[in-house]
């Protein structure tokens, strides 16, 4: 009898991933000069493909120069270099697992530090209490730059099969860009973009369509999803179920389930509204319901820690179990669940009082882990979070000094 597990998954495309156990995106927050991905980002994904996960996604990179989640983003767009996105497309290959790249636009979640663009949907702010002034207000998207962000997203696409990535992951979730067209708190339009569900997809299903015209029908085309925004009279589970639904015909391969946002932290286990306390499997709850009338197979992203939670979650219909945090500390994690063998230690979630500073301290101390990894280290798992937190503050601030001056010199930088 075949350990489910280690059973193989075929997609429609027709791509086969040898197990159920994904590496799922991170932010890596490494890019070298030029925001290209660099020799740090190939030790680290070499490591990760030699742990045994059938499939590995990157952290997302940006389809638009000028728009990044923090200035250490990587960006492929049609003027960067291709042969550093083939060298970490064979990196993530090399342990004979299947590599995706997720792309993404963050929207109104750029720091208000950063030079570019803040757009969004509308022009509602982050919210954040005394922490909103991280974030500057966002322009409401014109008709031309939703079409140009489409656009964006093809080309992203198309390069990243041409660099050697086995398929895409459109990042829908966590309150970016398509996130927030989706939200009713945050898409106050009246046109064909806002309003109903179907007029909120619209962005999210355009792009799918135009990736799908631009690249290989062997090519993966995936989705990552919130389950909830897990914010009262947010994107709820039945706005999910129906969105499944909508992507079915255009092609999509899978759907990967996740939640909340810089709001709502739920992807750390914190959310705002206190609707999941679950320590592990964060969204299976919400997931079981969705398995039932899925079209298209789902894979569940949140806490996922031991071997015994991941056969739960494939237990109950999920077809694909996603892994981060954990795969940052114990990177052979699939290779010791082969061997019934657990992690030697897990990371404590933060408990802190300020849920916006624990899930950027948690993400501190998660990409404090990635760097040991990129360094050829072991990984620390009692790393203090508030001096991980310190560090990656002066890493950011070199950083957006790096970024400022490549946005000049490529004669990319709009005003601040």
């Amino acid at each position: 009898m075949v350990d489910e597990l280690f059973s193989p998954l075929l997609l429609r495309s027709g791509q086969v991933l040898k197990n159920r156990i994904a590496k799922a995106a991170m932010e890596e927050n490494m890019a070298d000069d030029g925001q290209l991905p660099g020799e740090r980002i190939l030790t680290l994904y070499r490591r990760w493909a030699a742990g045994g996960a059938g499939l590995l996604i990157t952290g997302n990179v940006m389809v638009h120069a000028e728009a990044l989640t923090g200035p250490a983003g990587i960006v492929l767009d049609q003027y960067a270099p291709l042969k550093p996105f083939t060298e970490w497309a064979k990196a993530a290959k090399s342990g004979g697992g299947v590599a995706w790249m997720q792309i993404n636009h963050p929207g109104r979640q750029v720091p208000a530090n950063m030079p570019g663009v803040a757009w969004g949907p509308s022009d509602i702010g982050v919210s954040l209490g005394k922490r909103s002034s991280r974030f500057g207000r966002p322009t409401p998207m014109t008709p031309q730059q939703i079409d140009d962000t489409v656009t964006r997203f093809a080309i992203t696409a198309h390069l990243a099969e041409k660099a050697g990535f086995d398929g895409v992951e459109i990042h829908a979730a966590h309150g970016y860009l398509l996130s927030q067209f989706l939200s009713p708190l945050v898409n106050k339009r009246t046109d064909q973009w806002g309003g109903s569900l179907r007029n909120r997809a619209r962005l999210l299903l355009d792009i799918v369509r135009a990736i799908r015209i631009a690249v290989s029908p062997a090519f993966a085309v995936a989705v990552k999803l919130n389950s909830a925004d897990f914010q009262r009279g947010g994107f709820e589970a039945d706005d999910a179920r129906q969105v499944i639904e909508m992507l079915e015909p255009l092609g999509v391969d899978l759907v990967e389930l996740s939640g909340g946002s810089y709001e709502s932290p739920a992807m750390t286990g914190r959310p705002a509204d206190n609707r999941t306390q679950a320590r592990e499997a964060y969204f299976l709850d919400l997931a079981k319901d969705l398995v039932k009338t899925s079209p298209l197979p789902l894979m569940l992203t949140g806490g996922i820690n031991r071997r015994v939670t991941a056969e739960r979650v494939l237990y109950n219909g999920v077809a694909l179990v996603g892994m981060g945090t954990a795969l940052t500390l114990t990177p052979d994690l699939p290779r010791r669940w082969w061997d019934y063998r657990e992690a030697d230690r897990t990371m404590e979630p933060l408990t802190w009082s300020d849920k916006a500073l624990a899930a950027t301290a948690s993400m501190a101390r998660v990409r404090h882990q990635m760097r040991r990894l990129a360094r050829g280290r072991n990984t620390k798992p009692d790393t203090s979070p508030l001096l991980a937190l310190i560090s990656e503050r002066r890493k950011q601030r070199s950083a957006l000094r790096s970024y400022r001056a490549w946005l000049a010199a490529t004669g990319k930088a709009k005003a601040d």
